[in-house]
Parts: C-alpha cells; structure tokens; sequence
C-alpha cells in the first residue's frame, strides 16, 4: 500500500526540483527526503526520481504518483473542510465568483437560495477563475463561479465543469462612430482604431484575433475594469470589446454586435465531484442556473441606451422557482447571514434583507464595479 506521507514528499520533490529545497519545505532533513523516496521506490517496484546535475527529474512512474498525490491531497483538504463544517453551530457553504459573473448572477440567484434556507451561513469570496479552480479543489471553497474565452477551464480530477451561459461579446463604439449604425461587426473591421483594452484576458484574445485577420493591434488604453474601459470609449479615447454582461455604455455610445465565428465568454460553475450529496450546495447550484436562464436567452443591445436596459434588467429577471423555493420568492423578511471577501481574507457582513457587501483588505468596501485584475 502506498504511503500518503511519501507521496506528499515526493510532490515536495517534484514541486521545487531538487532534494534539498524540497526537505526546506518540508522541515525534514535531505537525508529523510531521500529515504522517504527510495522507500517509495521499493513499494512500487519501479524508480520514481532521477538525479542530475541539474535538479531532479521524474521517471515516467513518478509523474504517475505525483498526479495521484495531487488528486489525494485536495481530497483530504476537502474532507478536513467538510470535517470542520460538521462541527459548526450552523451549516456553512463558501461560493467563489469573478466580479462581473457575481454582479449579474448573485442579485437573483442569492436572495432565492437565502430565503428558501435561512439556516445556512453563506461566504462568497472573490477570486478569478484559476484561484476559484484551485479553492474548490483544496475545499476552501464549495462552488465557483467562473469563465474561459476558449471553451471550459482544464480541469483536475475530482473537479467537475457545468455550463450556465456563454457571454457573447459586443464592440463598443463612441459617440459618432461612422459604423454605429451596423448590427454586427467583425473586430476586422476596426483593424486600424485604437483599442480600449478591459481585461487581460481580452487583450489576449485581441492579440490572437489580431494575427490571424493580419492588423496590428494599437492600445489606447489598457485597464482591470471593463466599466472603466466603457467610460473611456465614452470620451473618444478609443473602441473597446465587452462581454454582453458587462455592457454599461454611456449615453451616446453604441454597443453592436460581435460577428462570428469570434467565441462568447463562456460562464460556468466549478463544483467538486462528490460521492455523497450535498444539498445545500446542489440548492445553491439550482439558484445559479435559475438566474443564468433568463440571461442566455436575452437579446443584446444595439445602441448605448438598450445596452443599459439590458445589463439593468437582465439579472432583475426572475426565473420560475428553484429547489426549495418553488415560488422563486426574494430574501425579504429573512435574516440568513451572508458574508462575501475578497481572497485577501477581509470579510463584511449582511443585514437582515440578505444583502452581501463585499469589502478590501482595509476594510473599505468595495467599488461595485470592480472587475477584478483579469476578468
């Protein structure tokens, strides 16, 4: 039988390339390390680690344990986790999300979930989607809201990808702009403006668009914030690329469609596969699903002023019912305590309508529209 302890180590090993870091790591002696991992070799009856002048590297069978030490340490994560909800006074349940996904799905989707089971104790965290990944593997977080421009996140084993809607993207034109008036646009077609960049991983996907179509890309602007980048549009600095719900343009300014084949942003929610059910977070997932309905069958805007009444009223459109809540009624009345935090750790509280605030590290809260640092 394998040895977890031994698998941990040679993760330790594989992670930092090299015995004598790998035991600093781990607060072991070099010498340990190495009979940790000649002892692991034995068991398996093959040789796991090579070393070299140039660190150490794994055998084809090392790289087999490693992955297998991965996949058991989110496991036991998971469980301490799941341990540690048991012995709370009330049930707890953490959701990760991006900022934008947050804003237009948690409006509906929460007050739902809130008022069908005031008993649990709600955290929702903020965090971009490869940090959302690696919480609901680790078990820190149960649930992640969280997207790809390219088709679903790559998964480890034990997490599990479920659609909620795709995010087409839209061109945001200033005011006077000589193609306003066109229904759709291929970026192509802009080759030669000047760009409001509203995320890195836009930036990215221009980038590669780009050079496909044969223009070069020329930033006006680059910023963290796709609301920001709109306001920017707004005063002539340049066109901008804007997921459908962000779309927030000001007054004057024409949202138009994207042409395809260019891909949508696709919204999904990361969950851990699990042999036992969870209903609380299988309650909150049917809430996610409720509030993504409405808005992936929504029509997008076609100038600034239907921009605004569509990223306004999208997530006010109240889906049928969920688990629990049938009648789809709002939080009015309840008092389930919600907190939402940054990954930095600061936490803030909600009153009795169920509201989240979410706050920074010092405390301040946040601005509601921050997007985060790429998406």
């Amino acid at each position: 039988m394998l040895d977890v302890h031994r698998l941990r180590v040679l993760r330790a090993v594989a992670e930092h390339g090299s015995f004598n870091r790998a035991a600093a790591a781990l607060l072991l002696t070099p010498s340990a390390v190495s009979q940790h991992v000649a002892a692991l070799e034995r068991s398996v009856g093959h040789p796991v680690a090579v070393r070299s002048p140039r660190g150490v590297t794994l055998t084809e069978a090392g790289r087999l344990l490693v992955e297998a030490a991965e996949t058991i340490s989110a496991e036991l994560d998971q469980v301490r986790h799941a341990i540690d909800r048991l012995a709370a006074v009330r049930q707890r349940l953490t959701l990760a999300t991006f900022t934008s996904g947050g804003r237009h799905l948690l409006p509906e989707a929460l007050p739902r979930f809130v008022a069908a089971h005031p008993e649990v104790e709600l955290t929702v965290l903020e965090a971009e989607p490869e940090a959302a990944l690696a919480m609901v593997r680790g078990g820190a977080a149960d649930l992640a809201v969280a997207y790809a421009f390219d088709g679903p996140l790559p998964l480890p084993p034990g997490v599990a990808w479920t659609p909620l809607l795709d995010d087409p993207l839209w061109l945001v034109l200033p005011p006077g702009h000589p193609l306003a008036g066109r229904e759709a646009l291929g970026p192509d077609e802009l080759g030669g403006a000047r760009w409001v960049v509203g995320c890195l991983r836009t930036e990215a996907f221009l980038r590669r668009y780009a050079e496909q179509a044969g223009f070069e890309l020329r930033v006006a602007a680059s910023t963290t914030d796709y609301f920001f980048a709109q306001t920017l549009v707004g005063a002539g600095v340049g066109v901008a690329l804007v997921p459908r719900v962000c779309l927030a343009p000001p007054a004057g300014c024409t949202a138009v469609r994207v042409e395809p084949p260019v891909p949508p942003r696709h919204i999904g929610l990361l969950g851990p596969v699990r042999r036992r059910a969870q209903p609380y977070a299988q309650a909150l997932a049917a809430a996610l699903r409720a509030a993504a309905e409405p808005a992936a069958g929504a029509p997008g805007p076609a100038s600034a002023r239907g921009a605004a009444e569509a990223a306004g009223t999208a997530s006010a459109a109240g889906a049928t019912g969920t688990a629990g809540n049938p009648a789809g009624t709002g939080a009015a009345g309840t008092t389930p305590a919600t907190r939402a935090t940054s990954t930095t750790g600061a936490t803030g509280s909600a009153g009795a309508t169920g509201a989240v605030r979410v706050v920074d590290a010092t405390g301040a809260p946040a601005p509601e529209e921050a997007e985060g640092a790429v998406g």
